[in-house]
């Protein structure tokens, strides 16, 4: 299955990493609650999901993303 409707999207962490966040449309871009990290930390996400970079997200998220 994978990640065509965009519920979930792969971030791409500094250190080579990526995790899997779940995004939640309903509320606003710059919102930190529109992203909730849902984990698992992988080295190659699935060719389905859409990748996203950590600069296009704020900055409590970020700080989410290397707790994992």
């Amino acid at each position: 299955m994978g990640g065509k409707h965009g519920k979930y999207v792969y971030v791409a962490r500094r250190d080579g990493w990526y995790v899997k966040v779940r995004v939640l449309k309903s509320r606003a871009e710059d919102d930190p609650s529109r992203y909730i990290v849902v984990g698992p930390k992988v080295r190659e996400p699935p060719y389905t999901f859409t990748v996203v970079s950590e600069d296009d997200l704020p900055d409590e998220v970020v700080g989410k993303l290397y707790s994992i």
